[in-house]
């Protein structure tokens, strides 16, 4: 199966919490805090979103930072995703 979003959606999954600190602590799980940074993993086309058209302004692969409880998780095939609109989406992150 795959998610094909609609509209102004965007398909993530969230990046893995670093599990440990620079220097090289290792952190316990309830001391990690929860990812915001996600990938792109599908967009939707774009659209007219209450009278507004919605460019769509990412593509799969990006890295993109999300407000933290923004949008609905979905779990396909064991792997949560999560759907937001692309207004959810704060930011990208580039290397």
């Amino acid at each position: 199966m795959t998610l094909k979003p609609l509209s102004d959606r965007v398909v993530l999954k969230l990046v893995e919490a670093e599990e440990t600190t620079k220097s090289g602590i290792v952190l316990a799980s309830n001391a990690q805090e929860k990812p915001q940074i996600a990938e792109v993993i599908a967009c939707g086309p774009g659209g007219v979103v209450d009278g507004k058209d919605v460019p769509m302004t990412v593509k799969p692969g990006e890295k993109v930072i999300t407000s933290q409880y923004s949008g609905t998780k979905v779990t396909l095939d064991k792997v949560e995703y999560t759907v937001v609109r692309v207004g959810d989406i704060l930011a990208t992150v580039e290397d």
